[in-house]
């Protein structure tokens, strides 16, 4: 089912407010709220009235079934924003879950960005794309964006040049061990240096052009 113009309409986070989705928090792009199952039997019962649902709509929303609950995320792909079929959704799985007699609390949810200062994140920005394995943001190019979820979005913050100062905080990109010299090596053909492999296989490190430095780790060599 093709959705019209107007459910392409991306909406402000002040028209989703207005929508009265008391189960549900707009962060960033998308509609998402932990619906508290309490088992993971039940989980998997309001899943499935979740997967009936997104088929009839034609809108399939990511679901993360844990025990003892639900998170649920829901946004428009094709426009990377929310849209009314993202709130009738919403109302719609609401609904499911309380004729299930499962409550939501949307207070549970949350999202972590990682922001990097940089004075030119286009110089860096090759480095991180192939040292995590992400891809461009659809719509903000100082960002980059794991499109399956299970990675936070890494955006470049501008700030003045400066000589590289001691690193507070560095990333742990823990990958499977057969793809770990793949990965480095992307990381270095996209501007990437090498730092120390004394540890490898596992961890090597690697800084970006303007010395912030990610470790690619792997299981290898650990208890």
């Amino acid at each position: 089912m093709t959705p019209t113009d107007e459910q392409k309409q991306v909406l402000t986070f002040a028209e989703v407010e207005a929508a009265g989705l008391a189960d549900w928090r707009q962060l960033f792009e998308a509609l998402r709220t932990r619906f508290a199952t309490g088992g993971f039997n039940q989980g998997l019962e309001l899943v499935t009235r979740i997967a009936a649902l997104a088929d009839e709509a034609d809108h399939h929303p990511d679901v993360d079934l844990r025990y003892p609950h639900v998170n649920v995320t829901i946004f428009s792909h094709d426009v990377f924003g929310v849209t009314s079929r993202d709130v009738d959704l919403a109302r719609a799985i609401s609904a499911a879950a309380a004729e299930l007699g499962i409550e939501a609390d949307p207070t549970a949810t949350g999202v972590v960005e990682l922001a990097l200062d940089t004075w030119d994140y286009q110089e860096i920005k090759p480095f991180w794309a192939a040292v995590l394995g992400m891809g461009d943001h659809p719509k903000h190019g100082e960002e980059l964006r794991d499109l399956a979820g299970s990675q936070p979005t890494l955006w470049f913050q501008h700030t003045t040049e400066h000589d590289e100062p001691r690193q507070r905080f560095h990333l742990d990109v823990r990958v499977p061990a057969d793809v770990a010299d793949e990965r480095i090596a992307a990381a270095l053909a996209a501007g990437g240096v090498l730092v120390s492999d004394e540890r490898a296989p596992r961890f090597t490190v690697l800084a970006d052009a303007q010395g912030n430095k990610a470790c690619v780790t792997t299981g290898l060599e650990r208890d």
